[in-house]
């Protein structure tokens, strides 16, 4: 390959990466074709990106950016393909799921980088579909907010009752 052309290569990895604010790397290696197509075709349809990469050429879009990415850099071995996805845990779920569909331990999650932490290794694939996103954090934060003011609502309005029912009481004496 040129050395214009690794340039080319490196920015657009770099341009993807700054897309996304996820990314999860992967081996998918033992993965025939009609069972690559697949995953590629789930990618799409959970809008999560699948793009293999050569580790140099990852190595090297990852310096351009800010930050430090070298945690990752142990998981940067053999052949590796990223899934970049703006959703936290739906890559992780995906790769679960095509796992334990394809009856194989393909794709092996190799490492991640979600909500600007670090996740290195296979064995912090649970970990990772736990995680929940930025809009069901904020629901969360939100139904908590609201729970208390329900409860203050509900005693006003079953006290309300109460109290006109005392009145009339005390009006018919």
């Amino acid at each position: 390959m040129k050395k214009e052309d690794k340039s080319t290569v490196i920015s657009q990895i770099a341009t993807t990466v700054g897309e996304y604010t996820n990314f999860y790397l992967t081996d998918i290696t033992a993965l025939n074709a009609a069972k690559t197509s697949s995953l590629r075709r789930q990618c799409t349809k959970d809008e999560i990106k699948l793009v293999v990469v050569k580790n140099t050429l990852f190595k090297k879009a990852l310096a351009q950016l800010d930050g430090d990415y070298s945690a990752l850099d142990s998981a940067l071995k053999g052949n590796t393909a990223v899934m970049f996805s703006n959703n936290a845990n739906s890559p992780a779920k995906l790769i679960k799921a095509f796992a334990k569909s394809s009856g194989m331990e393909v794709p092996k999650l190799k490492a991640a980088y979600v909500q600007e932490g670090f996740y290195v290794g296979a064995d912090n694939l649970e970990v990772l579909i736990s995680i929940k996103s930025k809009n069901e954090l904020i629901g969360d934060v939100i139904a908590l907010l609201q729970s208390p003011a329900k409860n203050v609502i509900s005693a006003l309005q079953s006290s309300g009752k109460t109290l006109s029912g005392v009145l009339k009481t005390l009006e018919n004496r």
